[in-house]
């Protein structure tokens, strides 16, 4: 890969014990990542040989901004499924590192495959990750370094995008969507602003993950996923959740609440129609 950033980090790397693959994830893996956009490298490890954090730490504080500033955790600092990691700054531009362990990745993508998927409350995602994150973030990679070949494995067990896994998806979330917005309802006599949000903000992602499995995507990352969803051959109007948080925003909630009920309806005919 012709970038000056991925070639050093690349290089300063290639001494790091227990780094199994190395890969780059995120917007400039998929090709659509802006100037400004950040870094996203994925740190796998197998189990029986974790990745040194002390060797990693050595080798990245030279090329970091600011040394002093250089935190990395351990492994699982970040709980079991952001799994550890940092966050960096490297001639000027954001870069995080996330540890993903082997074992546990592989038996997430057969899960996924055979259409059993999880999902787990973690900082960072505030609709919850989803297990099926992992097999996505393999599917859309740029392998850095892969000697064994394990990321080349998880690549093919991702490709093509597993039946199983769209009906799991769409199962779970297309009727969460509507279970929110009744959720929401219920807070409408007492005007709970924030109960309302929280539960039309899992609506919405629940809106993107029934889009995105419609068209056989993987959502790593809820994110800008909606807007994203926009583009898709088969989509709603995503446009109303702007429509809906400004009048969410403006105090008349049931108005917002109707806009994101047609959302769901929109979404609810394009998923009978199968």
């Amino acid at each position: 890969m012709n970038d000056p950033l991925v070639e050093r980090l690349s290089a300063a790397l290639a001494p790091v014990r227990g780094l199994a693959a190395f890969t780059l994830g995120g917007s400039r893996a998929r090709g659509t990542a802006g100037p400004a956009a950040d870094y996203d490298f994925g740190l796998y490890y197998e189990a029986h040989e974790p990745l040194r954090v002390e060797d990693l730490r050595a080798a990245i504080a030279p090329l970091v901004d600011d040394s002093a500033k250089l935190t990395l955790t351990e492994i699982g600092g970040w709980g079991p499924w952001i799994n550890g990691g940092g966050w960096l700054s490297i001639s000027g531009r954001k870069v995080d590192l996330l540890y993903r362990d082997l074992n546990r990745v592989r038996a997430v993508v057969a899960d996924c495959a055979a259409g059993r998927i999880e999902m787990h409350y973690q900082p960072g995602h505030p609709h919850g990750f989803c297990s099926a994150i992992w097999m996505g973030e393999a599917a859309l990679c740029v392998p850095l370094r892969d000697e064994a070949g394990a990321i080349a494995a998880l690549i093919a067990r991702a490709s093509p995008y597993p039946d199983a896994l769209r009906q799991a998806l769409i199962a779970r979330f297309h009727g969460e969507a509507r279970f929110s917005i009744d959720n929401a309802e219920t807070a409408l006599p007492r005007g709970d602003e924030t109960h309302v949000a929280g539960c039309a903000y899992r609506a919405l992602c629940c809106l993107a993950q029934v889009l995105f499995a419609l068209n056989r995507r993987y959502l790593i990352n809820e994110k800008g996923a909606l807007a994203e969803a926009a583009g898709f051959p088969v989509t709603i109007e995503t446009g109303n959740a702007a429509r809906m948080w400004a009048a969410v925003g403006a105090g008349d909630l049931e108005a917002g609440l109707r806009i994101l009920k047609g959302m769901a309806g929109e979404l609810d005919g394009i998923v009978a129609a199968g």
